[in-house]
């Protein structure tokens, strides 16, 4: 069978001398697998340069029911990315995410809602000329509401929101995966805010690290297998 999706480029490993596996996110599909024979020779009709982060994607694939690695027949990139490529703290945040995403989407069913959301906030940090500082905070807590986690936000603030449970608190939990303030309240203004108000919120570097790992740590108490994030180091010296 033959079908026409578009996707989101994950990862791309060596196979053979010329040739790549690659994991996209479909939208018809979710997370596929695909061999690309040739991507790195300098005609290739899928060429490697079109595979990387979070690249979108136009795709005619071949579907085989009960095999690991598909085939893509046809694929153009569109559209084409203006700033990730060229801006420094641009593509290290694209690198970040999908160092992310990578590890939530392994697990997750095909979801139409789920793939237009990352591919509207990918366009979004592509075409923005707002500051980014705090996107990928939003982004992640955006996220989680389709990984079934996002917190739910209390009419009346609390001091306290405990990452374990995903709540809001009154006391203080007798763990130490807790938000105290003041991050209880950055952490609130995150919640709340849409990429185009990110920005409008200051929040000290340390904080934002601290915030950053927390929302990591959330992430890992609600993802099975989750690991540890190698570019986050990268996003901390960006955002010094």
């Amino acid at each position: 069978m033959i079908i026409k999706t578009r996707g989101i480029v994950l990862k791309v490993t060596d196979y053979a001398d010329s040739s790549v596996v690659t994991q996209i996110f479909t939208e018809e599909l979710g997370l596929q697998s695909y061999i690309i024979n040739g991507a790195k020779k300098p005609k290739a009709k899928i060429h490697i340069n079109m595979l990387q982060p979070l690249h979108l994607l136009e795709m005619v694939a071949y579907v085989k029911e009960n095999n690991g690695l598909q085939h893509i027949k046809e694929a153009r990139q569109t559209p084409v990315f203006r700033q990730i490529p060229l801006d420094i703290v641009k593509s290290s945040l694209a690198l970040f995410l999908n160092e992310v995403l990578y590890k939530v989407l392994k697990h997750q069913q095909p979801d139409s809602h789920l793939f237009h959301f990352i591919q509207e906030s990918i366009l979004w940090l592509d075409q923005t000329q707002q500051p980014v500082s705090n996107f990928h905070l939003c982004f992640l807590m955006k996220l989680s509401k389709y990984l079934g986690y996002l917190p739910t936000l209390t009419s009346e603030k609390m001091p306290y929101f405990d990452l374990a449970e995903g709540i809001f608190t009154k006391n203080l939990p007798a763990h130490t995966y807790v938000l105290q303030e003041p991050h209880t309240t950055l952490f609130y203004e995150i919640l709340r805010s849409s990429y185009d108000e990110s920005h409008s919120f200051q929040m000290k570097h340390e904080d934002r690290i601290y915030l950053l790992r927390q929302i990591i740590n959330f992430y890992r108490l609600h993802t099975e297998n989750f690991g540890t994030v190698n570019s986050l180091e990268i996003l901390e010296e960006i955002f010094h």
